[in-house]
């Protein structure tokens, strides 16, 4: 699936426009400091460093727009049950294809970062089969990566 239709004027004609499924997200969050947010999203998960100013500094990661300003990082609690872990809420991640999850995990992996969830695989051989690891940035705002080898199948059911 490429694209979704939405109605125009909230359904109150039978128009629609078609919109691509998959738009850039905008993601703002507080963070300590700027360096290691830059060493972090810039150096080790691969993201492209756009506009800056003393005291924010925007990335393209995985083609979405985050922005990092200096401030109080809002605070966590695992309170979110998945399989037999609680996580960290809120969290903010991505969804990957598989090959790129792994490359990345395995980039994770050799710097020695800590993980929340270890990579690992849930739902194996059920629909929307996927490959999670839970981090944390350097300011500690955690981060869900998922990996799937069919992006179709992401909000499966059965």
């Amino acid at each position: 699936m490429k694209a979704i239709f939405m109605p125009i004027n909230q359904g109150k004609t039978s128009e629609y426009e078609e919109i691509p499924l998959l738009t850039p997200l905008h993601l703002a969050m507080n963070v300590k400091d700027l360096m290691s947010t830059r060493s972090f999203y810039g150096k080790l998960l691969g993201a492209i460093e756009g506009r800056s100013t003393s005291t924010w500094v925007d990335f393209n990661l995985f083609g979405h727009q985050l922005s990092f300003h200096l401030g109080p990082v809002v605070q966590t609690d695992n309170t979110g049950c998945v399989g037999d872990h609680m996580v960290p809420m809120p969290h903010f991640g991505f969804v990957l294809p598989l090959a790129r999850w792994q490359d990345l995990a395995n980039r994770l992996d050799q710097a020695g970062v800590v993980f929340v969830i270890p990579p690992s695989v849930r739902f194996k051989g059920e629909p929307g089969e996927q490959w999670i690891m839970f981090l944390t940035d350097p300011s500690g705002n955690p981060i869900e990566i998922k990996g799937f080898v069919d992006l179709e199948e992401i909000f499966s059911t059965n």
